[in-house]
């Protein structure tokens, strides 16, 4: 997308899984200067640590750290926000874009708390972008313009691919994206799992289990072609994976996973109030 954030100054409040995930791709992609990067945590010892692997100043101070900061990611859990707001408040300025990770917390939460006329822009990564291999969301509060938007689909975009929503659409995301892989990953772990049922090694079973789950996403995303086209094409007359089929429907796979969305969207909903 073109955008040079070498000279910005980035603070990361809540360097954990998330927060540590990003801050960690975007330092070794050069896409952050380490220069005019740091980063808070909630603990002196984890400072500490975590300052010396990756070469840039962490503390404890969150308002200290966006002081003069051109990019804020908020990255603590959903039910400090408010709290974390009030500390940087007095720090914060219309200068500055936000860009918040935590799941629930609307933009005009955030607004609200800072009482500024700042850019807040709402984002739902997944753990995948440990690897560049992530899918983001994001939405825009009232203050924030297209242009700042871009901009932080451009960071995100180096850790995978990303997409605008209207902000009605974030908990749901959040059901589907970031809750997803977990969801995957029990497919994936079931597949082995038949496959060494019926006489696969196991290595052997995981690899063909999660190179087919690759394969099969890959084809959905290159040709953009419906999935259901898709299993047709692999579902010859009177073979075998029509059977395969029919345990699936009769085991109501289909139906437990829309309710699992729904059940981590309804979830999603609550984070920021309990």
């Amino acid at each position: 997308m073109g955008y040079d954030f070498s000279g910005k100054r980035v603070a990361v409040l809540g360097a954990g899984k998330m927060g540590g995930i990003l801050l960690k791709a975007l330092l070794e992609k050069g896409l952050l200067s380490r220069a005019s990067t740091c980063a808070t945590v909630a603990h002196e010892e984890r400072a500490a640590a975590l300052a010396q692997k990756l070469g840039i100043p962490v503390s404890t101070d969150n308002l200290a750290a966006v002081k003069n900061a051109d990019i804020v990611f908020v990255c603590v859990k959903p039910q400090v926000v408010q709290e974390v707001m009030e500390q940087i408040r007095p720090n914060v300025s219309r200068s500055q874009i936000i860009i918040s990770v935590a799941a629930s917390v609307a933009t005009s939460q955030i607004e609200k708390a800072l009482a500024t006329e700042v850019a807040v822009i709402r984002a739902m990564p997944n753990t995948p972008c440990v690897l560049g291999v992530g899918m983001t969301a994001l939405c825009k509060g009232k203050f924030a313009s297209p242009q700042q938007v871009e901009a932080a689909s451009a960071l995100f975009h180096v850790v995978g691919r990303t997409v605008v929503v209207d902000e009605k659409h974030m908990d749901a995301v959040t059901g589907l994206s970031a809750s997803g892989p977990a969801y995957i990953y029990i497919i994936l772990e079931s597949l082995a799992e038949a496959g060494v049922k019926v006489g696969l090694p196991r290595d052997i079973a995981t690899l063909l289990a999660a190179q087919t789950t690759l394969g099969a996403a890959t084809v959905v995303l290159e040709t953009g072609d419906h999935p259901a086209l898709l299993k047709d094409a692999v579902t010859t007359p009177a073979g075998c994976t029509v059977d395969g089929i029919m345990e699936l429907e009769e085991g109501k796979l289909r139906v437990t996973l829309i309710k699992a969305v729904v059940k981590a969207t309804q979830r999603a909903k609550e984070l920021a109030f309990g």
